[in-house]
């Protein structure tokens, strides 16, 4: 177990990779699009690797079949409208909360503790998952991948987050799974705690250097319960 954290003023919590397992979602329409395209399709797999920076990242990265490249502006052209037609029917028909969500955020609400969903998922499929999967009410800010200017790894989401409930960037709290959360809350000033699960393309988070690894949301509750 990590040392005890100090009682923050405020947490942020990420969304896919860290509340929800989307990819049985994002998988299923990039292998669609590939068939609508008419390419072969990739498997969950390979699309679980590609997660975590927004589904046009991941439709650019589908496209080339890896990590990294960028696929031809006529190509992209072509396969994001598919995609986002796709996802906008199954946003929330394969996704489900990792274990202990639920009952971490709950706890989370019962001790008063401010919370707020940071996610680069754009907002027209990020308020309807959180409806969809029951937690959109234990969030009193969500903030979107298209809400602001820039989005995570920079630190404005988390500093609007910070501002719209009045905390300081010392007293707050980021939770999430990726380096992109991470290098997030260096920048703000946050502190940074991670879950073992996730999206970080096939890497140990804990490479990363956060304060703390969970590997369930409702372990939050022994790394802060020590502190009034």
């Amino acid at each position: 177990m990590s040392q005890p954290l100090n009682r923050p003023g405020m947490i942020l919590i990420d969304l896919d990779g860290t509340l929800v397992d989307s990819v049985p979602d994002l998988a299923y329409c990039v292998d669609v699009m590939m068939v609508r395209l008419g390419r072969p399709p990739h498997g969950e797999t390979a699309v679980r690797d590609w997660v975590g920076n927004g589904v046009e990242r991941l439709v650019r990265r589908a496209l080339v079949g890896q990590l990294e490249g960028e696929p031809s502006d006529a190509d992209f052209a072509r396969a994001y409208p598919i995609f986002l037609e796709l996802y906008a029917a199954n946003t929330s028909e394969r996704s489900f909360l990792y274990p202990g969500v639920r009952e971490g955020l709950d706890w989370l609400r019962a001790q008063g503790y401010p919370l707020g969903c940071v996610t680069n998922k754009a907002a027209q499929f990020t308020e309807p998952l959180l409806k969809d999967l029951g937690i959109y009410d234990h969030f009193g800010l969500v903030v979107s991948g298209d809400s602001l200017p820039r989005k995570k790894p920079d630190p404005m989401p988390l500093l609007h987050a910070a501002a719209h409930f009045g905390v300081e960037p010392a007293d707050a709290l980021m939770v999430g799974d990726s380096v992109s959360d991470v290098k997030a809350a260096r920048a703000a000033g946050f502190g940074i705690v991670c879950v073992s699960y996730g999206y970080n393309h096939g890497q140990d988070i804990r490479t990363a250097h956060p304060d703390a690894v969970i590997d369930s949301l409702d372990e939050l509750k022994g790394l802060l319960a020590h502190k009034a």
